[in-house]
């Protein structure tokens, strides 16, 4: 695969901000062909990767949609995340190099698989690679301390507000739609992840139609009022 090929792949795929950091050398991106040239088919309802299971590589997300969950003591699933196209998973593995929760795939959907040897090596030898990895890793913790303030102290109403401009922005990013979106979990897993009863959820979708936020037709979502929707962050709490 030679460097213009590399380009052309990767102007229609969500990898490319991970494939081709900003400024690197065509040597550099040549090289990169080892990380990205292998990929994985995961069905709808299997699992990517399971809690305990050895880690060995991250994955970057080529089509498709994913759910983080873990199990708690009692039995329960409590849902940690979910993830689109374009974006990296397994960096959980890292520090004890066993994977602490599972990755089950929403949809049918395509992962490059990226051995983290592999990645280790590259990035020590090519910098922009390293610094990128680095701004990966970084915002998947800002991403967790964003949750916990989700969770911790806002409404209902805010928490689902949040949820949906938050896919909305992460979506616009990758070059779709900043007002429209189609929800690849269930209102229930919706629920399960932002700590709301499935019946609540329900019902604050329903309001935000009424209220004229958005529009719902099954899974599908239109915002009609972005900035409606946005002020529910900012209202204080009536009591």
């Amino acid at each position: 695969m030679n460097l213009q090929t590399i380009k052309v792949a990767c102007s229609n795929c969500n990898l490319r901000e991970l494939c081709l950091p900003v400024g690197l050398s065509r040597d550099e991106v040549e090289r990169l062909d080892q990380v990205v040239a292998n990929r994985r088919k995961v069905k709808k309802g299997d699992a990517l990767f399971h809690t305990g299971e050895a880690f060995t590589s991250l994955y970057a997300i080529r089509t498709g949609f994913f759910k983080t969950c873990l199990t708690t003591d009692d039995g329960r699933e409590q849902i940690t995340g979910f993830q689109m196209a374009g974006e990296i998973m397994g960096l959980d593995g890292i520090s004890t190099e066993r994977h602490n929760c599972d990755a089950i795939a929403l949809e049918d959907a395509e992962v490059c698989v990226m051995p983290f040897g592999v990645v280790e090596e590259l990035s020590r030898e090519i910098t922009g690679l390293q610094r990128h990895v680095h701004k990966i890793m970084s915002r998947e913790i800002v991403r967790e301390n964003s949750i916990m303030m989700l969770l911790g102290n806002m409404r209902a109403e805010e928490r689902l507000a949040a949820f949906l401009l938050n896919l909305l922005q992460r979506q616009q990013a990758r070059g779709f739609s900043g007002t429209e979106m189609v929800l690849r979990m269930s209102r229930e897993d919706i629920g399960v992840y932002l700590g709301l009863k499935l019946e609540t959820v329900s019902r604050t979708f329903s309001k935000f139609v009424d209220d004229g936020h958005i529009e719902v037709k099954q899974r599908h979502i239109k915002v009609v009022n972005l900035e409606s929707l946005s002020a529910l962050m900012k209202q204080p709490e009536c009591h």
